[in-house]
């Protein structure tokens, strides 16, 4: 498995800074008929322990989950208000948005398809949708992008440090430079608002090394789960389905999702940061890179050749795999909660009280 401890802990916290604390605590069945695995009740709704892709454990809002609480709201509005005030202090001008009037991503009704639906239409969502431009539609009616763009280009550049922090840019991208300790420094008027509503990011991240143990044990179930014989031979159907409709070479799960990735990536120019590595003292979360300067057609050749290969990956899984690794995903994660049942209950508790 990938997915280290202090991403899993990071995942945690920003989940819950970005979506608040809203959980249906209801107990969850967990048995192979349900969708919800045995530890869905204790990891979250947002919990995902699939075969090739590692564990996430978050107790986060996903697609076709219920709407933001009235404490989520207040939150919201917290942040745009303290957005306002200091934009203010740094000499820039920022209306607060009340979250009510946020329209939803154009690709909302697109994430509640079912996945072989989404296939068919969006490949996996890596070349048919421009993530850069995914909230454009929402940019004429955001009266701070009118601000924004009625400045000259040195005082955007200006404007953009104060909002995200310095190194940030504009658009998705957050500034998170670091110190000898790793803390964040500068993170601008957006980084401090959202410390002001949901606490320090960097002290719930400190929080969450009491769940480490938690955490490396999660990490050894995903293995034995990917392990299993049975997995073994389901991983083994897929590969040799997939090569059936005319997409062979692919060993593991996750391979066929990144080849596309590196094709887009390749296509972009976009060079991603390698895991352990980082620039220097500081580092920038970025935004996804634009489509403006693709080649037309070989993007067009790209979506195609996703979509086809999406499609057939789907129905491979959905004929080969998933049963099989849901029977002992499910077996394994039942015996995983009888044997740590009261670290499980004390990490849902503590999520539930963030």
């Amino acid at each position: 498995m990938r997915t280290s401890r202090t991403a899993l802990a990071a995942l945690a916290v920003l989940a819950l800074a970005a979506c608040g604390n809203n959980q249906d605590k209801a107990p969850v069945a967990g048995d192979s008929k349900s969708d919800k695995s045995p530890l869905a009740e204790y990891m979250g709704d947002g919990f995902v322990s699939a075969g090739g892709g590692g564990m996430v454990a978050t107790r986060a809002i996903g697609a076709g989950s219920q709407e933001p609480t009235e404490a989520d709201l207040a939150k919201q509005r917290k942040v745009e208000e303290a957005t306002v005030s200091c934009m203010k202090t740094a000499g820039f001008e920022y209306v607060a948005v009340p979250p009510e009037q946020k329209t939803k991503s154009k690709f909302a009704e697109a994430f509640n398809l079912p996945p072989d639906k989404f296939a068919e239409q969006y490949g996996y969502g890596i070349s048919t949708i421009d993530w850069s431009k995914a909230a454009a539609g929402d940019d004429a009616n955001d009266p701070n992008k009118k601000i924004r763009n009625a400045l000259s280009p040195s005082a955007q550049k200006a404007y953009d440090a104060a909002l995200n922090g310095k190194g940030a840019g504009n658009g998705m991208s957050v500034a998170i430079p670091m110190d000898g300790s790793g803390k964040p420094q500068d993170v601008g008027c957006r980084g401090k608002a959202f410390s002001e509503a949901y606490g320090d990011p960097t002290k719930q991240q400190d929080d969450f090394k009491k769940y480490d143990a938690l955490f490396k044990d999660l990490e050894a179930l995903n293995k034995r789960i990917n392990n299993d014989q049975q997995v073994v031979d389901a991983t083994k159907a897929w590969s040799d389905c997939l090569a059936d409709a005319g997409h062979s070479g692919f060993t593991k799960l996750e391979e066929a999702r990144n080849s596309i990735q590196k094709k887009l990536d390749e296509l972009t120019g976009n060079k991603p940061a390698e895991p352990g590595k980082s620039d220097g003292p500081s580092a920038t979360i970025g935004g996804p890179p634009s489509f403006d300067k693709v080649d037309a057609a070989k993007l067009g050749d790209l979506r195609k050749a996703e979509t086809a290969l999406a499609v057939a990956d789907q129905k491979c899984k959905a004929t080969t795999y998933d049963e099989p690794y849901k029977k002992v995903q499910f077996a394994m994660e039942k015996e995983f909660v009888a044997q740590h049942k009261a670290e499980l209950e004390a990490y849902r508790d503590g999520m539930a009280n963030r």
